[in-house]
């Protein structure tokens, strides 16, 4: 720290610098209880708790506060000062107030907030406004949330005559937040300029690395912030969402561009269809690198949401007639079909430009962002956030995920995952995100083809045995192929199965490609597996059909009976779906390295289960014990002691499944996937990774001309708890422990 400045404040010369810790101390709705002879601060926003904690730390501390008072210490004296009234922040204000009565009986209203709107109400001779710009820009240089502080004095009449409006607006039954903006902006205006102070937004470790590897993978990156435009700038050229190369287009260009869309649309909907084949053509020409930054503002224009402020007027109101409602309707509907298209041309705008950030943006429009990604792109959504601020944007996203900070724990409660660090988020989506989705695909392909392969046979046996509807299988088969017989292999492709390790997986994003157009289940799948099932259950039926037909065994009894035909198909059929997960789960080449012994004993155990427990219920003993539910009494070990069976068996098997081995095969080596060619050339590229490190960030500090922006929580403060008189529960953390020990 500046040891001047501390020189500065303890000699006490400069009223000003006085006035600066004063206010840091005393303007803000942090609540302090005290453990263990500590200070503990609650604060609604990290940034309030820091900016408190540093005005501690050069002497002026904030002790205690009630309903109207606040105690300080000020560089050793205890003062106690009378809280008039605190002007609360919220997203609309971006500024906070209180209105102090001093010692003296002087009455001084202080005031904190962006930049952009304290400069709008400051006093016209204002001695340190040129040196705060010129301060604010050397912050903006080294991409720092910035803050103002200013004052005024407020005469006891005015004070008066403004606290009527001020009481009346706090009991209003009806838009009592609109009355209460709206007195406070009243007394905030003719404001005397302090400075500013400047807080380290520290971006996080591997964030620019996560963010360019999600690029890679073909995914749509689109920042929501609150922060000012100059900050979210300096955001995505830190994470390398913007280069130098970047063309920016700003909300102008945007709205210039969709406005010129609209009238080429109207004008090609009345000019014939020929000309509407080029209706969805692009919006830029070339092949630049472009990216969107548009603020709150034009984003309400520019999507026609817009408030309109309704003035309440006394009006009598006369029934319409038919007409009247028919053209009014459909004057709705217009306008609706407008606002519609408008906001179509800007998703597609915004999906051909390479990054898009949106600033100054509420909650609300953050949760329309999304929801407008939703309507018009079908496409999965996906929003992170770590504040409070960002809950309705998760809740709207298909996927939410909270990130756990010192921004609360709002987001992580409203969201599906959660974790600690950005970074994070490349091997949830990259690794287990894909690792998923395949799983999922196989386990859902192979599902459908043991069951069509199962119960096909039923309806070719149908044909043989007059519609009678006896069953192709021993009745006890039938329950318990898809609990225990086949079970178990599908389970395994579901929860463990992976084509490439995670580091390839990070290592080539471009792999979570194959997700995203949906390759490896969809309806063409589908009717594959339902087509490879209906092969299968032909083969399972009429090959044995074929080898019993007029033939005797070796002991001179004929094998053709149902029972051992039963028997012979249904265990051609555990043999073949058995070997069919084998060849799912490792259909990548058959020196493939994931063979493990969980995947060994998922299908031979099965196998292994199926001829016990056939045994056991062919048994004499079992038979005995229930008559009526056991009938194939010796079928299996009269049946499968004859090697014209295993014979028929294996030609079944064999025809099932060498076709399939061979199209694996030839697919690998003629076209191969993305993930072939890696597992081609595996144990190079682990000998590669070992010599592999992390690339340097791009990004340096000192080099942006751009000018950060204090980001306030979106939410409103605890000034409505400390004019009640309640308390609040208390956090389990001290935030001394965080933030730093106690000043002098």
């Amino acid at each position: 720290y500046d040891h001047y400045l501390i020189e500065q404040i303890r000699a006490g010369k400069d009223p000003e610098i006085r006035k600066f810790f004063f206010l840091l101390a005393i303007c803000h709705t942090v609540m302090v209880d005290i453990s263990d002879g500590q200070l503990n601060y609650q604060a609604a926003s990290p940034d309030e708790g820091a900016l408190v904690t540093a005005a501690r730390n050069f002497g002026y501390v904030f002790l205690s506060r009630t309903q109207s008072t606040i105690t300080l210490s000020e560089m050793g004296t205890q003062r106690t000062y009378d809280v008039l009234a605190i002007l609360d922040f919220n997203s609309d204000r971006k500024r906070m107030s209180v209105i102090v009565k001093e010692a003296g009986g002087n009455i001084r209203l202080y005031c904190k907030g962006a930049d952009t709107v304290i400069y709008e109400r400051l006093h016209p001779r204002n001695p340190k406004r040129e040196a705060t710009e010129e301060a604010l820009d050397v912050f903006a240089s080294e991409t720092l949330r910035t803050l103002c502080l200013c004052y005024r004095d407020i005469s006891p009449e005015e004070f008066e005559a403004w606290n009527k409006k001020f009481l009346e607006a706090s009991v209003a039954t009806m838009n009592r937040d609109e009355a209460l903006d709206k007195v406070y902006e009243e007394i905030e205006q003719n404001l005397i300029l302090l400075g500013a102070t400047a807080i380290e937004d520290k971006l996080q470790d591997g964030v620019p690395e996560t963010i360019a590897r999600l690029s890679k993978a073909d995914i749509k990156i689109w920042v929501l912030t609150g922060d000012k435009k100059e900050t979210a700038e300096n955001i995505g050229f830190s994470c390398e969402l913007l280069t130098d190369e970047t063309t920016i287009c700003y909300g102008e260009d945007t709205s210039a561009l969709l406005q010129t869309r609209l009238e080429n649309q109207g004008n090609r909907a009345g000019s014939g269809a020929h000309s509407s084949l080029r209706m969805n053509e692009p919006f830029f020409q070339g092949s630049r690198d472009r990216a969107l930054i548009i603020t709150g503002s034009w984003l309400n224009e520019i999507l026609l949401e817009k408030k309109k402020k309704k003035k309440k007027k006394l009006k009598l109101k006369f029934p319409r007639t038919a007409e009247e409602e028919k053209k009014q309707r459909e004057k709705r509907q217009r306008a609706e079909a407008y606002k519609e298209q408008h906001q179509q041309n800007f998703v597609d705008l915004a999906c051909e430009c390479k990054a898009v950030i949106c600033c100054r943006v509420t909650p609300k429009q953050k949760a329309m962002v999304v929801e407008l990604v939703k309507k018009y792109k079908k496409a999965i959504t996906l929003a992170i956030g770590d504040g409070a601020n960002d809950v309705n944007m998760i809740k709207t996203a298909h996927i939410g995920v909270g990130i756990s900070g010192q921004e609360g724990m709002q987001a992580v409660m409203s969201s599906d995952y959660s974790f600690g660090q950005f970074r994070y988020l490349q091997r949830l989506l990259l690794v287990h995100g894909r690792w998923s989705y395949i799983r999922m695909c196989k386990f859902l392909r192979y599902f459908f083809y043991k069951n069509f392969a199962f119960t096909l046979v039923h309806i070719w046996y149908s044909f043989f045995n007059g519609f009678s509807a006896q069953t192709a299988y021993e009745d006890w088969f039938i329950t318990l192929y898809n609990v225990l017989y086949s079970s178990l292999p599908v389970l395994l492709v579901g929860l463990l199965d992976q084509d490439v390790s995670d580091k390839l997986s990070l290592r080539f994003p471009r792999l979570y490609v194959l997700g995203q157009k949906d390759l490896l289940f969809n309806y063409k799948k589908f009717f594959l597996s339902l087509l490879h099932g209906a092969i299968t259950s032909l083969i399972i039926f009429f090959i044995p059909y074929g080898a019993y037909l007029k033939t005797m065994g070796q002991d001179g009894e004929a094998p053709s009976d149902y029972q051992s035909f039963a028997v012979t198909a249904a265990s051609s059929l555990i043999f073949v779906v058995n070997f069919q997960a084998t060849l799912l789960c490792f259909q990548i080449g058959l020196d493939t390295s994931y063979w493990t012994f969980v995947n060994a004993f998922s299908v031979f155990g099965s196998i292994a289960l199926y001829f016990g427990i056939t045994f056991d219920f062919h048994s004499a003993g079992i038979h005995v014990l229930f008559p009526s539910g056991f009938q194939f009494t010796g079928t299996a070990p009269n049946a499968l002691r004859q090697p014209y069976l295993w014979l028929t068996m294996v030609l079944s098997i064999a025809i099932c499944l060498l076709p399939i081995v061979a199209q694996r095969f030839l697919a690998m080596t003629i076209w191969p996937s993305e993930s072939d060619r890696i597992l081609r050339h595996r144990r190079q590229l682990a000998a590669e990774e070992q010599q592999w490190k992390r690339r340097p960030s791009a990004f340096q500090r000192g080099i942006s001309a751009r000018r950060s922006a204090y980001a306030f929580s979106h939410q409103r403060g605890y000034a409505d708890l400390i004019a009640s008189g309640r308390s609040i529960r208390k956090k389990r953390a001290p935030l001394d422990a965080v933030l730093g020990s106690s000043g002098p």
